[in-house]
């Protein structure tokens, strides 16, 4: 590797699926405010929307996921449309 394009802040992080709350730990530089220990070792805390444990792709289960309300906003901007 060339050395000085990669970054030095390469730690152990956690990662939080919100949707099922699986936690899964890897080597990364993402910044954190929250942290969470685990096993009795404390890493820094980054929650994510959705994972490979949570995504339809991976599951084979369809399942809608609307945080923000778009799929809503969407129905209501085009009910008024004829098909």
């Amino acid at each position: 590797m060339k050395k000085g394009i990669h970054p030095e802040t390469y730690r152990l992080v956690a990662f939080k699926d919100m949707s099922n709350e699986d936690v899964f730990i890897t080597r990364s530089c993402a910044t954190s405010k929250e942290n969470i220990t685990i096993d009795g070792v404390e890493y820094p805390l980054v929650k994510l929307e959705i994972s490979n444990t949570s995504h339809p792709f991976y599951t084979g289960k369809m399942k809608i996921v609307d945080t923000a309300g778009r799929v809503d906003m969407f129905y209501q901007r085009y009910k008024n449309r004829k098909k």
